[in-house]
């Protein structure tokens, strides 16, 4: 079990680096001039590829932590409030995951009607759920 868990750290950490990443190209496209279609469709070719490679990446994460999830037993009997949080934790990231694919094909459409500070703002929400998450695994609070 120990290399499932091993292995599930290492895909959950490459997701959200591609979590944290997207989001700021989104910063970027939302900056591109107008008449700089060129600078637009290299950052929208960035954006596919790196949707393509975190999506990759979430599959296993989410594959191991079931996996984990199952072996372990954990989440079932009293003390165990804090795994129905990290679960709950983890939908989280899972929908925001699916709202960076639907804001990249809002892009890619050239319907975005939101701001770069809004993208801004929307690139804190992965940092506060790996955060979550980690407290939540390490300290089992509840």
């Amino acid at each position: 079990m120990l290399w499932v868990k091993a292995f599930h750290i290492v895909f959950v950490v490459s997701w959200f680096a591609g979590l944290f990443y997207l989001p700021r190209i989104f910063v970027n496209l939302t900056m591109v001039p107008a008449d700089s279609i060129a600078e637009r469709e290299r950052l929208l070719l960035m954006a596919g590829k790196l949707m393509r490679f975190t999506t990759l990446l979430a599959v296993p994460a989410l594959a191991l932590g079931f996996w984990l999830w199952l072996g372990y037993g954990i989440g079932r009997g009293p003390g165990n409030g804090w795994m129905h949080t990290k679960l709950t934790v983890v939908a989280l990231a899972v929908g925001y995951h699916h709202a960076c694919g639907l804001m990249l094909a809002r892009f890619r459409r050239g319907e975005n009607r939101r701001g770069h500070v809004w993208y801004r703002w929307f690139n804190e929400a992965p940092v506060l759920l790996l955060l979550a998450a980690v407290v939540l695994v390490v300290v089992k609070p509840f």
